[in-house]
C-alpha cells in the first residue's frame, strides 16, 4: 500500500511536493524520477518483499516501462509462472505487473487479481497509462488541463500543483446532498476526476483516452444453489488465503456481523492465532445499543480464540478529530463513523500493518434493507396495478415493519426506485441550499446516465445490487475505508471483492439471497449464510441485521453540541454564505437537538462540507 504521484511533463519539484502531501500513505521510504516525458512519484509502505529493490519506480528490464504502484496482486505468484523467462530481479509483485504489461500491454489489467493503482510510462511509444483495480478498492484522481496531465491516489498530491483551481463543482455538490457522497468520476473540484473502477486511461500528447477494461457481465442467473454454496466457500477460502500473503502482520477488522466473522474463521482455520481488532463506545444512556457489536465480537472472537483487541471512543475522542479525518477524507463524504474509522485504524497500527474487513458482503449478497424491499416491490409489482392500491398491499408493508415502503409501491423499476432508497428528503436539501445553486434533478440524470440507461424489470433488485457495487461501494464505502487505514499507514484488504467472487454473486438469483422475514426482521445473505455456516456461530446468526453505528445522533445533542453548532455558522467559513441559507440550517439543527425532528443526516452533511471547504477551498 502506497501512494503514487506522477505528470506528464518533467518537474521533479513538483513530484517532491506531491510525495510530500501524500507522505502518511507511505512512510517505509520515498523517491522520484524523471523521465523523458514524465515524472513519477512515489512513498512507499512495504508488505510484500521489503528488499530495498524493491522500491519504486521500477522500469522493466528492457526499460521501455516504468511503473509506480499502489496495492497488492493477490496471484503474481501464479502469474509469475506463466511468464516465465522474464530476468527477474526482486520477489515483488510490482515487478510481476511489468512483466505481464511487456507481454500483454493493457490486457494485463485483467488478469491482475487484486487491488491496484497503477501508472505506466511507455518510452517507446511516449505515453502515459493510468489503471485502477476491477471493483475500486484503490482510489486513483487525474486532472487534465490545457495539455497538462497529473494523477495521484489522493486528491491532496493534484492540490500540489498550484496552477489547478479550486473551483467547485455544483453538480457534485447537488448530488452530495442528496447521496451523502459523489458517484464516479465526478469530485467536488471541476477540473479533477476519479478514475472509474474497472478502466484505465491513455494519455499521449494531449489526448486523454479513457476505456472500460472489466464490468460485471449480464450473464445469465445459476440455478444450481448447492453448486453455488460449493463456489462461494471456495472462493471465499482462496481469497482470504490470497490475501493474508504478506511479510508484516496480519488482523481482522472484527464486528458483530456476519462477514467480518467468516473472515475470522476461515482465517482461524489457515493459519491459527488470528489478531481482532473492534471498537466500542464509553458508556451512554444507550450504551447498549452502539455497543452491540463490540459484544458481539467479543464473543466471535472468544469462540475463535483470536487474539482481541477492543478500543473505546468517547464523544471527545472523536470530536477533536474530525477536522483531520475530513482532511484525510480528501472528498467531502458525509459519515460519522468515519473519524471511528481513522481512530481504530490508528490504535490498530501498533499490533498490525495488514487488517482484513468484510467490505462488500452486504453488496454483493442481499445484506441491506434496501435489497430486501427491492425485492418484495418486485414481488408485489408483478400483480395487476388495481390491487396494489388497496388496504390488503398496505397491510402487508406494515407487517414488515416498513409502511413507510408502501409509498413506493408504484415507483417502476428505475432510477427514481433505486434512488428513493437512497436520496435524502428533498424538503431538507432544498431548505440547506441557496435557492440559485440547487438543482433537484441532477442527481436522477447522472444515476440514469451511469447506472440506468436500460432497466431490468425483470429482475430490478439484481440491477440495483449492481449499481451499488459500482457506485456505493467504491465512492463511499472503499474509499473511506482507504483513506481511514491509510491515514495510520496501514493496508485494508477486502477478500469479498476478489472480482472472481464478485462475478458469481452477480449470477446468484436474488431468491436464494434474499428470505422472508421473520421474527428477527428482513433475511439477507441467505445463501451466504448456508455456504459458509460452519464459520457462523449461533450467536451471530441470531442476531437482526443493523449498521455500524456511533452515538453520533446523541452526541450532537450533547457532548458535541457547541462544537457543531460553531461549524454550522456561517462565521467559521466565509466561502459558504453562498452556498447555505444558515437561517435554515440553524432551525433544522435545533429541531435534532429538541428531538422535534431527527436531521443527523443533514447535519452531518452540512458539517462535513464546511469542514472540507475551510481545509480544500480557496475564496
Amino acid at each position: 500500500m502506497c501512494a503514487i504521484n506522477g505528470f506528464n511533463f518533467k518537474d521533479e519539484g513538483l513530484a517532491i511536493r506531491m510525495n510530500t502531501a501524500t507522505k502518511h500513505r507511505g512512510p517505509d521510504g520515498t523517491r522520484t524520477l524523471v523521465m523523458s516525458g514524465a515524472t513519477f512519484g512515489f512513498n512507499r509502505l512495504a508488505i510484500i518483499d521489503l528488499d530495498a529493490r524493491a522500491m519504486q519506480p521500477m522500469q522493466s528490464v528492457d526499460q521501455r516501462y516504468t511503473i509506480v504502484f499502489n496495492g497488492e496482486i493477490y496471484n503474481y505468484r501464479e502469474l509469475k509462472q506463466e511468464l516465465s523467462g522474464y530476468p527477474w530481479k526482486t520477489e515483488s509483485d510490482t515487478e510481476v505487473i511489468l512483466a505481464a504489461v511487456t507481454r500483454w500491454g493493457v490486457g494485463a489489467f485483467k488478469r491482475l487479481n487484486g487491488m491496484f493503482a497503477l501508472a505506466l510510462w511507455d518510452e517507446l511509444e511516449q505515453c502515459l497509462v493510468i489503471a485502477r483495480d476491477h471493483v475500486g478498492v484503490k482510489p486513483l484522481y487525474y486532472y487534465h488541463k490545457d495539455g497538462k496531465f497529473i494523477f495521484s491516489s489522493e486528491v491532496k498530491g493534484i492540490l500540489a500543483y498550484t496552477t489547478v483551481a479550486r473551483s467547485l463543482n455544483t453538480d457534485a455538490l447537488n448530488m452530495y446532498f442528496r447521496m451523502l457522497y459523489i458517484p464516479s468520476p465526478y469530485t467536488m473540484w471541476t477540473d479533477i476526476y476519479k478514475l472509474k473502477p474497472g478502466h484505465y486511461a491513455v494519455v499521449k500528447g494531449d489526448a486523454l483516452t479513457i476505456e472500460e477494461y472489466w464490468r460485471i457481465e449480464d450473464a445469465p442467473v445459476i440455478e444450481d444453489k448447492e453448486h453455488l454454496k460449493s463456489e462461494i466457500s471456495r472462493l471465499l477460502h482462496d481469497s482470504v488465503q490470497r490475501q493474508t500473503i504478506s511479510d508484516r502482520p496480519v488482523g481482522v477488522f472484527l464486528s458483530g456481523g456476519v462477514d467480518s466473522t467468516i473472515i475470522t474463521g476461515i482465517m482461524s482455520k489457515l493459519s491459527g492465532k488470528v489478531k481482532t481488532f473492534s471498537v466500542g463506545f464509553e458508556e451512554t444512556a444507550q450504551s447498549e445499543k452502539y455497543n452491540a457489536d463490540a459484544v458481539l465480537a467479543k464473543q466471535t472472537a472468544q469462540h475463535f480464540g483470536t487474539e482481541h483487541h477492543e478500543y473505546i471512543l468517547s464523544a471527545s475522542d472523536v470530536g477533536k478529530n474530525l477536522e483531520r479525518a475530513v482532511c484525510h477524507m480528501d472528498e467531502p463524504i458525509s459519515n460519522h463513523i468515519q473519524a471511528v474509522n481513522m481512530l481504530l485504524a490508528e490504535a490498530v497500527s501498533k499490533e498490525a500493518t495488514v487488517v482484513l474487513g468484510g467490505d462488500g458482503g452486504d453488496e454483493l449478497f442481499g445484506g441491506y434493507e434496501r435489497h430486501y424491499y427491492n425485492r418484495l416491490l418486485d414481488v408485489i409489482q408483478r400483480t395487476p396495478h388495481p390491487f396494489r392500491h388497496n388496504s390488503v398491499a398496505e397491510y402487508v408493508f406494515k407487517i414488515v415493519g416498513k409502511s413507510s415502503a408502501y409509498e413506493k409501491l408504484n415507483l417502476e423499476p428505475g432510477v427514481g426506485r433505486y434512488l428513493s432508497f437512497f436520496a435524502q428528503k428533498e424538503d431538507m436539501v432544498r431548505a440547506l441550499l441557496k435557492p440559485e445553486l440547487n438543482n433537484a434533478h441532477i442527481t436522477n440524470a447522472t444515476f440514469e446516465k451511469l447506472y440506468f440507461s436500460s432497466v431490468s424489470k425483470s429482475d430490478f433488485t439484481r440491477q440495483s445490487m449492481r449499481a451499488d457495487v459500482r457506485s456505493w461501494l467504491p465512492d463511499e464505502s472503499l474509499v473511506r475505508s482507504d483513506k481511514m487505514s491509510m491515514a495510520a499507514s496501514i493496508e485494508a484488504r477486502v477478500p469479498f471483492l476478489d472480482y472472481r467472487l464478485v462475478e458469481l454473486a452477480d449470477r446468484i438469483p436474488t431468491r436464494f439471497k434474499i428470505g422472508k422475514r421473520d421474527g428477527r426482521g428482513y433475511r439477507g445473505k441467505v445463501i451466504l449464510k448456508e455456504a459458509m455456516e460452519e464459520y457462523l456461530p449461533q450467536h451471530v446468526l441470531e442476531q437482526p441485521k443493523w449498521g455500524w453505528f456511533s452515538p453520533a445522533a446523541k452526541w450532537v445533542r450533547n457532548d458535541l453540541n457547541a462544537y457543531v453548532r460553531e461549524v454550522l455558522s456561517p462565521s467559521y467559513c466565509k466561502g459558504t454564505a453562498k452556498i447555505f441559507d444558515f437561517d435554515a440550517i440553524n432551525r433544522i439543527f435545533n429541531d435534532h437537538v429538541s428531538g422535534k425532528k431527527y436531521a443527523l443526516n443533514t447535519i452531518w452533511s452540512v458539517l462535513t462540507f464546511q469542514l472540507w471547504y475551510r481545509q480544500f477551498m480557496v475564496d
